[in-house]
């Protein structure tokens, strides 16, 4: 990938049969409603993918099927986190092999207390990062306890040349932002906001370039990273605005899951079934979202019609 990816990159999510085997044909459904929503690239098997629910095998068939399902037509991000250095160099290796304009690696980490101290985080970047030639987005993720302090992601920056990519998704996102962008500049070309752009305005502000939301409304939200990267940040802001209660919905009373009520109450896919032991929300919250959906009107309710 030669060009600088910005605007709106959604994760896609893995969808389901009942039985909780992989519909691929789904989730190819759901690639076309996202390249139709006029997204700038796509993410694969990320956390919102259920990513922590699939088998090697499922992982490999779902990139293999969805990046031949997008053919180039936009750049593919594939998440290839691990905890072993090997592991995720194999897996990065794999994804570029089939076609990935880029990887999403967190840093590592097992359960809640196996971290990981800041040289051995640089080491780990470093062995991924010689296994590709492609680039590779450091996602600060709340799931990783290995912490990222921004001091730490600038070494890292200046000591791995191929992370030209972050996607910050934790408190006080704009901050570390704009300490990334004031200390790396152009050594960052790819600083992207997270947690369904819940902060976006503020974190656009802060310098970044992008967001990597759900599936739930990219091309909306598409339209407000282009128009305030444009110079339109007062219409940018009412537009986010009244996306806001939706978006906040999502991120606090549903997660990964409300992408997947829409995205079936739209018609787009068969089941919004998540894998055990990752149960649905309740009756009274789905009526909720869905309520809230149909008030906005986003892309998801209507593309399917």
């Amino acid at each position: 990938m030669t060009a600088l990816l910005t605007g709106v990159v959604p994760v896609v999510p893995t969808i389901f049969h009942d039985d909780e085997t992989v519909d691929l044909d789904g989730t190819a459904r759901v690639v076309d409603y996202l390249i139709d929503g006029g997204v700038d690239g796509l993410c694969l098997l990320a956390n919102y993918s259920e990513q922590f629910s699939l088998t090697d095998a499922e992982r490999d068939a779902i990139a293999r099927a969805l990046l031949e399902r997008v053919a180039g037509r936009l750049p593919v991000i594939v998440t290839t986190s691990h905890y072993g250095a090997r592991a995720a160099a194999a897996r990065s290796r794999a994804a570029q092999d089939m076609g990935a304009a880029m990887v999403m690696i967190m840093p590592p980490f097992f359960g809640a207390t196996l971290t990981v101290p800041g040289p051995a985080v640089i080491e780990y970047f470093k062995r991924v990062a010689g296994a590709i030639d492609i680039p590779v987005m450091v996602q600060d993720a709340p799931l990783s306890p290995t912490p990222l302090p921004a001091s730490l992601l600038i070494d890292l920056v200046h000591q791995v040349p191929q992370v030209q990519y972050a996607k910050i998704e934790v408190p006080q996102a704009a901050d570390k932002l704009h300490a990334l962008v004031s200390a790396l500049g152009d050594r960052l070309p790819g600083p992207f906001d997270g947690e369904e752009s819940v902060t976006l305005i503020p974190d656009l502000d802060a310098g970044a370039k992008g967001t990597m939301p759900s599936s739930m409304v990219p091309a909306e939200l598409g339209q407000i990273v282009r128009g305030y990267l444009a110079g339109d940040r007062t219409g940018a802001v009412s537009a986010w605005e009244a996306l806001l209660p939706l978006i906040h919905f999502e991120n606090r009373q549903c997660g990964l899951r409300a992408q997947k009520i829409l995205l079936a109450e739209g018609g787009i896919i068969a089941s919004d079934r998540t894998r055990a032991p990752f149960g649905p929300v309740s009756a009274r919250t789905r009526r909720g979202l869905i309520e809230l959906a149909a008030r906005t009107d986003p892309l998801i309710m209507r593309w399917a019609r």
